[in-house]
């Protein structure tokens, strides 16, 4: 951006940061700005892996969530164990519980792909040993076919969240409970022109990889249709307004902007007396915007006017494709059979490695950008997806000597039109 234009936004932010109190949308959108693309030459990689949990037993029911609290023991998140140390496990991850007892492993960030499959690898085989001992199974499914949507976790961010997806359909319920995802994280960028390649291309890309990793052809209780992703289906079918794609090609001016604009999920604490805590009602007035907020057309219903912690908070409640929060956080990828979680991270580390290579996997990408819904739907039966599924797998074999073999394999499979899963299983 000009430095202007520049100057004038850290301004704004500056003011937002010494007053912790929103009191116009322009210091908001600056501030978004500021923190979900933190700038500096890209180096850092990491990545979340979720996983089904089930019972040792003929019923596979869902474990109690005291039993995995137990079986973690110092590793237990506070979610579960508010009193524990949440300590991360010995290659640097730290465990995550989502709403219907999914398990998550979140890595550090570290500087190769290389380090970080051998992280991830390194902490999920003591994962699976500690909730093995416990008599719980780990299990490597993007969507549960058998077991109808449960919430397990109690707290109020999930409650108000089901009350809301409850209130458009039942994807947001089975996406909670039911879906598990391989996620991606990745440095934004040294400035805000190779920020906009970078994001550019995870956007364009996205239908195309959605596709390639698409493993998710049945979910429990979702309406009937023959989608490759069900887990991506709920998503897309969930709260449009908090899951679309921002269309932008500006993303760091741009992202506050949008974010202002979505719906808030919930407001923390409570709307008055100050808050009423854990427990208290946390549902925020329908249809109702952060903006909103901030401009004082919520004051009838919420006692005080946002803050800076509110923001950080409703940040964390938007769910596009990929969401920046300091780096840039792909979203949109199914969790995979077995140990093949590594393809897709080291495929997005490929095609962001250089310059050249953003801008060569951007003008594959460009003939299939923007068709969430039929990498979703259909996968790889469709040709343009295949091909430029295929293409872009390739292009990242070409340029990642250490997983060329795998990513290749990847690519191949594409060509064939199989699904990870059937190629896991073959």
């Amino acid at each position: 951006m000009p430095n202007t234009r520049r100057r004038r936004s850290e301004q704004l932010m500056a003011m937002a940061v010494d007053s912790r109190r929103l009191t116009t949308r322009a210091a908001a959108e600056a501030y978004v700005g500021g923190v979900c693309f933190k700038l500096g030459p890209p180096r850092l990689i990491g990545a979340e892996l979720e996983w089904l949990t089930a019972r040792d037993d003929p019923a596979r029911t869902r474990p109690d969530l005291g039993d995995i609290a137990a079986a973690l023991g110092p590793h237990a998140p506070t979610s579960i164990a508010p009193s524990s140390p949440a300590l991360s496990l010995p290659s640097g991850s730290a465990v995550t519980i989502e709403p219907g007892g999914q398990i998550e492993l979140s890595s550090a960030p570290l500087t190769s792909v290389e380090e970080l499959c051998a992280a991830l690898a390194s902490d999920e085989a003591v994962l699976r040993r500690l909730l093995r001992a416990a008599g719980i199974t780990v299990r490597s499914c993007a969507a549960d076919r058998s077991r109808p949507a449960q919430r397990l976790l109690r707290l109020p961010r999930y409650r108000v969240m089901e009350e809301r997806f409850d209130g458009i359909g039942p994807f947001g319920r089975l996406m909670m409970c039911n879906t598990a995802a391989t996620q991606v994280s990745v440095d934004a960028g040294a400035d805000p022109a190779e920020v906009a390649a970078r994001w550019r291309l995870l956007h364009d890309a996205g239908p195309a990889l959605l596709a390639a990793f698409a493993c998710s052809p049945r979910l429990r209780g979702i309406p009937d249709g023959g989608w490759a992703s069900q887990r991506m289906r709920t998503w897309l079918e969930l709260d449009p307004a908090r899951t679309r794609p921002p269309l932008t090609s500006d993303p760091v001016a741009d992202y506050g902007r949008w974010a202002l604009d979505v719906p808030l999920l919930c407001v923390v604490g409570g709307r008055g007396a100050g808050g009423s805590g854990i427990d208290g009602d946390w549902s925020a007035p329908p249809d109702a915007t952060f903006a909103d907020w901030i401009a004082g057309a919520l004051d009838s219903e919420i006692d005080r006017r946002p803050d800076l912690a509110d923001l950080d908070y409703h940040l964390t409640t938007l769910f596009p494709p990929v969401r920046a929060a300091g780096h840039l956080e792909v979203r949109y990828l199914d969790a995979q059979p077995g140990d093949l979680w590594r393809v897709p991270i080291a495929a997005l580390a490929a095609l962001l490695a250089a310059p050249a290579t953003v801008a060569d996997a951007t003008a594959v990408a460009a003939s299939t950008a923007g068709r969430w819904r039929d990498g979703a739907e259909f996968g790889l039966r469709d040709g343009e997806l295949r091909r430029a599924a295929s293409e872009l797998l390739f292009l990242a074999a070409a340029r990642s000597p250490r997983f060329e073999s795998e990513l290749a394999a990847a690519a191949e499979r594409c060509c064939r039109g199989r699904t990870p899963a059937e190629e896991y299983l073959r």
